[in-house]
């Protein structure tokens, strides 16, 4: 089997990763090119005592590590754009954000973060403890979801609620979607791409990005359907069906990173 062959069912994953780990889209899959090429060339090689995904994401970190984080190149995103993503993004120390992500994120268990990160268990236990209480400390917000299974809206309300968020409204259409938006601009959108009425909540997201800048996670048993490569992708989506934890690391991450964040009204 070749490299390719291997790597290619992860490949989606680990750019959903990176571009969480960074805030960007961008800068992520800067960092999944530069390791790919590596592998590539031979200069770096899949650990043969891991299974390939996690041999993949430990390849990651190593070229996370080398550079430093000097592949991100915001010069062109105009003056004072990236600004408070940047800052905000530096709050939590890389190595916390990393176990974090890896276990709440993508699944891995801690034992297999540590393996990633070359560390410990109980440091990645500590670890994920640190970034939790980081990302805790910043949340508070409006939500619109946007989903027509009355089961699984019902319980991405409870996560939501659990986390100290407002929903403000449960959409299942795209113009009830839309609609909502209108009545109160939500900080942040959990969408489902198929709707209701045969609308798509692709379209839905498109509409409300149109008049507001604000963060969106997408859950969704069609991942394929974002992830093609051919336009901008969103940089949180996760799969049905989907662990709660999962959601929530989600909902902190898309919060804590995006520039232009909208908290609760009081």
């Amino acid at each position: 089997m070749s490299l390719l062959e291997r790597l290619a069912p992860h490949l989606p994953y680990i750019r959903r990763y990176a571009r969480a780990l960074t805030g960007d889209q961008r800068t992520g899959d800067n960092y999944v090119r530069v390791a790919l090429e590596a592998l590539a060339a031979g200069e770096k090689a899949l650990d043969n005592r891991l299974s390939p995904r996690v041999s993949l994401y430990h390849v990651f970190h190593t070229i996370w590590c080398a550079t430093g984080a000097q592949l991100e190149t915001n010069d062109d995103d105009g003056p004072g754009k990236t600004d408070d993503a940047a800052h905000r993004l530096m709050r939590i120390a890389p190595r916390s954000r990393q176990a974090f992500l890896l276990t709440a994120l993508e699944g891995f268990t801690p034992s297999e973060a540590a393996q990633i990160l070359d560390t410990s268990f109980d440091e990645v236990e500590q670890l994920i403890s640190e970034a939790q209480a980081e990302i805790d400390a910043e949340l508070a917000t409006d939500v619109l979801i946007i989903e027509d299974e009355p089961v699984i809206a019902a319980d991405i309300e409870m996560l939501v609620r659990e986390l100290g968020h407002e929903v403000v409204d449960i959409a299942a259409t795209r113009k009830e979607a839309t609609d909502a938006a209108a009545r109160k601009r939500p900080g942040l959108v959990l969408a489902d791409i198929q709707l209701a009425d045969g609308s798509s909540g692709i379209d839905a997201v498109k509409d409300i990005l149109g008049r507001f800048d604000v963060p969106v996670i997408f859950i969704t048993a069609f991942p394929e359907r974002l992830l093609t490569g051919e336009r901008p992708e969103p940089t949180f989506l996760i799969t049905k069906p989907f662990q709660p934890e999962t959601v929530k690391a989600a909902i902190g991450q898309a919060l804590f990173f995006h520039p232009t964040r909208n908290r609760r009204a009081a």
